[in-house]
């Protein structure tokens, strides 16, 4: 391993991309930890010490802000505004054409599709922002706490912080196309992949002090053997084979040659997780936005939903946690693979499955390939996403567990990635990739 890193350093081109994205990563952290003005630092930290949040949706983005969102620092918003957008004009596709034109008009039409995301970003920045501040001036954000966060505030101080924290979100944005442009992986991926790993050394601290060496030791080895587990599920694939026929093109003879088409069985990604942890986390807001004054007893409704849906080791929770990821998996692969597209595409070029006529009946075959995958992925993800439940029963363990849903995904297809880009560089220049 320490002579891959050598040789990667020893390659100039490659070395000044990792400083650089190395340096990108020290100033992202940097931010993190400077409050945003009108804030009161010391409150904040008062709070974040008795361990009570809100919890649901805020907990999550906590999560890819590197726990910036809670200590309502310059960049409290993280990544999560433009991870929004990115998905909500994805999914705007399917419902709008002239987005589906643009995504198939090439680089200008890419082009055009991230300047919408970005103005989406600060729309949603706005947004978030303003719940944030709301939340932090009423005492919301930490539930029993009654430090002022934002001691004498005013008008003008709370549109300070809103555009404050917006200003943070863009300057993440900028940071993570700068990493892509210029650095190595993808940019926004990468402060993903810092933001979680960053809560990584707390959280294995925090169970050892809690728990002990025993339970400490077994999350560890849960950890790798599910750490493993994942790379297998998201490196496999089912190869679909395609031959092309021979065609005559003036005085040259093209085609004749067999490829593949690779169907990942996780072909969705992580986008189903974030999907029903958000929706998810919308029962947990409602119980939080209607507790009751000191005294009181909690609305009928409202208790049940705090003891049935809230609860993340309800079993009406895990059910629904369940089903959602399963609904999100089948809904976004059929938006990111459309087998009548690809069949067009090979019936266009001479290209067919053996034994398949092409044209429809190629686009049933790859239809019902695609369904038995994704039903195979469906169930990966959904596993996946409740480890941490499970950990909650057998290791009591789930607040601080780190090796489950979301962030397990989210790093493994990163790093894979990440260090599939480098190895391809180094095969570039030494002809030898980054693992012999």
């Amino acid at each position: 391993m320490f002579s891959a890193i050598a040789r990667v350093f020893k390659t100039p081109d490659l070395r000044r991309k990792l400083l650089f994205t190395l340096g990108i990563i020290v100033i992202y952290r940097i931010g993190v930890y400077i409050p945003a003005p009108g804030i009161d630092y010391t409150a904040v930290q008062t709070c974040l010490a008795l361990g009570n949040t809100t919890g649901g949706l805020y907990e999550f983005v906590n999560l890819f802000s590197g726990g910036a969102l809670l200590q309502v620092s310059v960049l409290a918003m993280g990544i999560m505004p433009y991870i929004t957008a990115s998905i909500i004009i994805q999914l705007l596709r399917v419902v709008v054409p002239k987005f589906e034109e643009l995504h198939k008009d090439g680089s200008a039409g890419q082009s055009k599709l991230t300047q919408y995301t970005r103005y989406l970003t600060i729309a949603l920045g706005l947004l978030q922002a303003t719940t944030l501040v709301t939340l932090a001036q009423s005492k919301q954000l930490f539930t029993g706490c009654g430090e002022e966060i934002i001691p004498g505030a005013t008008i003008w101080t709370f549109l300070l912080i809103i555009v404050t924290l917006t200003a943070g979100t863009i300057f993440i944005m900028w940071l993570g196309e700068m990493v892509t442009e210029r650095g190595v992986g993808n940019g926004m991926s990468l402060i993903i992949f810092v933001s979680i790993a960053a809560g990584f050394p707390s959280s294995m601290l925090a169970i050892l002090s809690d728990k002990g060496w025993f339970t400490f030791i077994m999350v560890i080895i849960v950890g790798l053997i599910v750490l493993g587990l994942v790379v297998f599920v998201e490196q496999s694939q089912r190869r679909v084979p395609v031959q092309y026929a021979k065609r005559m093109i003036g005085r040259r003879t093209v085609g004749g040659t067999s490829t593949y088409i690779p169907i990942k069985v996780n072909m969705a990604g992580v986008i189903p997780v974030i999907f029903a942890s958000s929706l998810l986390a919308l029962p947990m807001m409602i119980v939080q936005f209607n507790q009751p004054p000191v005294g009181q007893s909690m609305a009928p409704w409202v208790e049940w939903i705090s003891n049935n849906v809230a609860k993340t080791d309800a079993p009406l929770h895990i059910l629904l946690y369940v089903l959602l990821t399963f609904a999100f998996t089948y809904f976004y692969v059929s938006i990111t693979f459309n087998p009548i597209e690809v069949a067009d595409d090979m019936k266009k070029y001479g290209g067919f499955v053996p034994g398949i006529r092409a044209g429809e009946p190629t686009a049933k075959y790859l239809g019902f390939v695609s369904s038995r995958i994704t039903f195979a992925g469906a169930i990966y993800l959904a596993v996946i996403a409740v480890i941490p439940v499970i950990a909650l029963v057998f290791l009591n363990a789930n607040q601080n567990f780190p090796f489950g849903g979301t962030s397990l995904l989210i790093m493994v297809g990163v790093g894979l990635e990440t260090v599939k880009q480098i190895n391809a560089q180094m095969q570039q220049r030494n002809y030898e990739g980054l693992l012999r």
